[in-house]
């Protein structure tokens, strides 16, 4: 995950993290915790947040999928 790509959408929305955290259906620290890398988004709360963020499909992919490799895509 790119958390500092992230953590700048946030902070560019205008919307607090507590606000998102309420908007996601966890607390403030279980948004922390998926911030900080201790736990991993659901694909539920990637799909609000890209609502809530307004993020496009590219960004999605580079904020939440950063690390993702196609372990087929050199067969």
């Amino acid at each position: 995950m790119n958390t500092s790509m992230l953590l700048d959408k946030i902070e560019s929305s205008g919307i607090s993290k507590s606000e998102i955290a309420e908007m996601l259906g966890i607390t403030r620290q279980g948004l922390y915790n998926k911030l900080c890398g201790k736990k991993e988004f659901k694909a539920s709360e990637v799909r609000k947040l890209s609502e809530l963020l307004d993020l496009t499909s590219v960004e999605r992919e580079q904020i939440f999928f950063a690390d993702c490799v196609d372990v087929n895509a050199n067969k």
